[in-house]
């Protein structure tokens, strides 16, 4: 290996939103620019199927809207790795394998496996494969011997939890992989048009394929100071949702200006959106054309998957080998 390799992935479950494009995919694209790693980016879609499994009809077109974004706002299929777990089989063989050695209270203690059975009350997470899914998120990882992944703080325990299944099967085989190091990242707290945290299930998200109306509605309709009831009345920036999206997308001068007339009452709630809209209209122009490319470009975009799939299914092959090898089978 030429330079350390970093891996992350995303579930094909809908649309991405700008959640998911300041959360994750701006620092994709940074990592991949900036050359000292060795960049694979993948679409999870079996890990799709541990909260999703009984509503499949729309993961393959997930799956192409998903790299269509992915394209869009940066990725260079040139610079990174971009694949489709299933069609890398391997990954399902060192899941098997890598379940066989992993205790069972390791897996019951995982925060988000608590915290998503809380949540998500409306579905059915009492399954082998939800409750399993950190060794194939391990299986995933060490499959190209990743040194790096990068993650925000609430995702330092899937890290750790793969840290210590690495750890154990190289102490029961053989020392064949690295143990991966968590990349931290600076993620913005992004909420969604309802004042919680953006998510595709909430129905609260701002897509990053939204444009026009549909981009400016969701604008006005986002949660401000519950407190300001007029135009006249003193707002208080810190909490409002509209503020925090203007910090990322306004210039400097502008949220000083917004902060000071939105104290005073100089601006009203509906001219503080109106800018925002126009701010993120003007800074998703470029990856609105780009999906308007790729979507009339459809074979270009499949042949970008089916190549980066080869180049995974290369590197996981041959670390089969050498799992088989070390395991004896």
């Amino acid at each position: 290996m030429t330079a350390k390799r970093i891996l992350s992935g995303m579930r094909p479950t809908g649309k991405l939103h700008l959640g998911n494009l300041h959360g994750a995919l701006k620092n994709w694209v940074d990592l991949q620019n900036q050359g000292t790693y060795e960049c694979f980016y993948f679409v999870a879609d079996w890990h799709a199927l541990t909260s999703d499994y009984s509503s499949t009809d729309s993961i393959r077109e997930n799956i192409i809207d998903m790299v269509i974004d992915w394209l869009s706002v940066g990725l260079d299929p040139r610079k990174s790795t971009l694949f489709v777990q299933s069609k890398i089989r391997e990954h399902a063989e060192l899941f098997l394998l890598l379940s066989m050695i992993t205790p069972l209270a390791w897996l019951e203690r995982n925060p988000t496996y608590k915290e998503m059975k809380e949540e998500l009350t409306n579905r059915d997470l009492s399954t082998f494969g939800f409750l399993g899914y950190p060794v194939l998120q391990a299986a995933d990882i060490i499959m190209y011997k990743a040194h790096g992944v990068p993650v925000g703080v609430d995702q330092l325990p899937h890290v750790e939890l793969t840290r210590e299944i690495t750890r154990r099967f190289n102490f029961l085989y053989r020392e064949i992989f690295p143990i991966p190091e968590p990349l931290l990242t600076n993620v913005p707290k992004l909420l969604g048009i309802d004042g919680r945290k953006m998510s595709k299930s909430y129905d609260n998200s701002i897509f990053i394929s939204d444009r026009g109306d549909a981009l400016n509605r969701k604008i006005m309709a986002m949660f401000t100071d519950p407190q300001r009831m007029r135009k006249t009345d003193p707002g208080r920036p810190e909490l409002c949702n509209v503020f925090s999206f203007h910090g990322l997308y306004s210039e400097e001068a502008a949220v000083g200006e917004i902060e000071v007339e939105c104290r005073r009452a100089g601006i009203g709630c509906i001219e503080c959106k109106k800018r925002l809209a126009a701010r993120i209209a003007g800074e998703l122009k470029t990856v609105h054309e780009r999906q308007d490319y790729y979507r009339s470009h459809m074979d270009e975009v499949r042949g970008i998957i089916d190549d980066g799939n080869a180049r995974a299914l290369k590197i996981a092959r041959a670390t089969m080998e050498e799992v088989r090898e070390a395991v004896k089978i």
